[in-house]
């Protein structure tokens, strides 16, 4: 079965940075694209980020500049690095990939930015 467990949201302040991680398995990680989305409260989910398995990658307009997006396919794990975070980037952010790209997630993890 494939899982996907993400981790380490938690409470910032503006202006500060934390790292994502996604841990996937049930799948060929490696030949896998990958990709971050977020939600917050009341709205609906939004694209973060993506990456292919060659490297390639794809941030959408609000973070672009701020975030960035990796993968460690030996550890079947992909990250995704936010700094200079502002309160609007708070939300829940959840990992998807594999052949069920979009259907597969993970449980999410909160991101609460906040003075």
């Amino acid at each position: 079965q494939v899982q996907l467990a993400e981790s380490g949201g938690g409470l910032v302040q503006p202006g500060e940075s934390l790292r994502l991680a996604c841990v996937g398995s049930g799948f060929t990680f490696s030949s896998s694209k990958m990709g971050w989305y977020r939600q917050a409260a009341g709205k609906e989910r939004e694209f973060v980020a993506g990456i292919f398995s060659d490297g390639t990658t794809y941030y959408g307009d609000h973070v672009k500049g701020r975030f960035t997006i990796s993968r460690d396919n030996a550890k079947n794990t992909v990250y995704l690095q936010m700094n200079n975070l502002k309160t609007e980037d708070t939300a829940v952010y959840y990992c998807t990939g594999g052949k069920r790209l979009l259907e597969d997630w993970g449980q999410g993890t909160l991101v609460n930015v906040s003075s």
